[in-house]
């Protein structure tokens, strides 16, 4: 069966399903542990492509990649810690479900939406692949720049009520997104003497205190005796045909910001699930439900950081640009088997191009059927009293946090960011508009430092072209949207 001249049955040879198998159920485990995650699995199963035909070793390494996306989902809903960075938004409202209501549900609304947006990514692979990866390489500086002013600015679409919280919040996140060497001066920033800090705050250690050693202190304040799920109605995971109707609208919303922005080197799933979670929040019919255990909290982030997994391959292959991470290490298989990703891979390799536009596609299908067996199992974590749960969770922190840099620091820095949060989330403070800055502050730092060196201090840069001033439009029209709702409500 051709598709485009391509014969699909070159897909569905055993060594071929086999691969994508092993890929998406490694990605599946590693992106659920806390500290590993899909980068680290991608690295872990590199060595193993070299011995492998290179359309069956890139399918394993696509498949853990994909998998990996979903699977941060899995303990960011079922234990409130974010197995990846890119699952950091899907605690907000999927821990609040899995508690509250359903765990089954919480994780099935994750699976399909991740499904959808692995597809939507695929879609996008194969159909504007080139167009995009050019349009997305007449941005520079400036428009990254103001790219992350954007997502910055999305802050305020996700703060509470108090705006000085909020406000307060935001400054946090900057602060840290800026401790360590200063990249272009060489000057130490709120490191304290300590080598450690140098290249920063570890993103493990900070998402592992933020929402994971925080949150044991809560469950202990809860009483260790506590049992979040009792009843085994709430252990069911099929989703009824208003449900799956109810999470369409956040899914298309989330596939299309996860594909943009995976499409943009450096801004990728981490940042895009939150431009989906605050975006959904705005537009939803029920904001104020947001954070309480609305799917649609759920399926917006996911259906974002699966569809970035195919968008950041488009820049890969049409301009040899890794659009993340993992990808950059997909591209050490593509150089072991001397293939040299580019415009000329389109012509040089077209069918093993071909295969992974296809391949892409059945990891994502892949990903759905063995989601789907696994699930109910998963979801049985919820009835294991908290004396069990606290003991599980911080041996898993404790190891991921140590695994990620191999540092003993790392452990103390995670227990006093894991103190910190835990008075900020007593006292109502946003802990999305914390972890909103902290990502996009280097983006925001970086590329304005290096656009007004280029232009010599002047700031027409940031207008000099059709690109920016589109960018800057959209920035204008944030702040007068912003100041029009407050003047219907009468707050100004």
């Amino acid at each position: 069966m051709e598709i485009f001249g391509y014969d699909l049955l070159n897909l569905f040879t055993l060594t071929n399903l086999l691969c994508i198998l092993v890929g998406t159920v490694v990605g599946m485990i590693f992106g659920a542990l806390p500290g590993l995650g899909t980068v680290i699995a991608v690295a872990l199963l590199l060595p193993v492509t070299f011995t492998l035909p290179p359309l069956a070793g890139i399918l394993m390494l696509l498949a853990t990649y994909q998998a990996g996306e979903y699977g941060g989902s899995i303990s960011a809903i079922l234990l409130g810690v974010p197995g990846t960075p890119q699952a950091a938004a899907s605690v907000l409202d999927g821990n609040a479900m899995a508690v509250n209501d359903s765990p089954g549900k919480a994780l099935s609304y994750s699976l399909v939406s991740s499904s959808i947006g692995g597809i939507f990514g695929g879609l996008v692979l194969i159909f504007v692949s080139i167009p995009l990866a050019n349009f997305a390489l007449n941005f520079g500086s400036p428009e990254y720049f103001l790219i992350g002013v954007i997502g910055l600015m999305t802050v305020g679409l996700l703060s509470g009520q108090d705006k000085i919280k909020s406000m307060i919040s935001i400054l946090l996140g900057l602060m840290a997104g800026t401790v360590g060497i200063d990249t272009l001066t060489g000057v130490n920033r709120a490191t304290f003497d300590q080598p450690e800090l140098m290249d920063g705050i570890n993103l493990v250690a900070f998402l592992v205190g933020m929402f994971a050693i925080s949150e044991l202190f809560i469950m202990i304040s809860k009483g260790l005796n506590t049992i979040h799920i009792s009843d085994q109605k709430k252990l069911k995971t099929s989703l009824s045909l208003k449900e799956y109707k109810g999470i369409a609208k956040p899914t298309f919303i989330g596939s299309s910001i996860g594909a943009i922005t995976g499409i943009l080197p450096g801004i990728g799933g981490g940042a895009s699930c939150w431009f989906a979670y605050a975006l959904m929040r705005k537009v939803s019919k029920k904001p104020e439900t947001f954070g309480q255990g609305n799917p649609e909290g759920i399926a917006a982030p996911e259906s974002s950081n699966n569809a970035s997994a195919g968008g950041a391959l488009v820049p890969f292959l049409a301009l040899g640009i890794p659009g993340s991470a993992a990808i950059a290490i997909i591209m050490g298989a593509f150089i072991m088997h001397g293939i040299q990703p580019g415009p000329n891979v389109f012509k040089t390799d077209g069918e093993l191009v071909n295969g992974i536009f296809y391949g892409f596609l059945i990891t994502t299908v892949a990903m759905y059927i063995i989601g789907r067996l696994l699930t109910p199992l998963f979801s049985r974590i919820l009835m294991v009293p908290n004396s069990f749960l606290v003991s599980i969770v911080l041996v898993m922190c404790l190891i991921g946090v140590y695994a990620s840099k191999s540092s003993f620091f790392d452990l103390w820095l995670a227990l006093a960011i894991g103190i910190v949060f835990y008075f900020l989330k007593r006292f109502d403070y946003s802990i999305p508009s914390v972890i909103i800055a902290y990502v996009l502050a280097p983006i925001i730092e970086e590329n304005f430092r290096r656009s007004l060196s280029i232009s010599s201090g002047d700031y027409q840069i940031f207008v000099s072209n059709v690109y920016s001033g589109v960018l800057v439009f959209i920035i204008l029209s944030i702040v007068f949207g912003a100041l029009y709702g407050a003047y219907k409500k009468g707050k100004i």
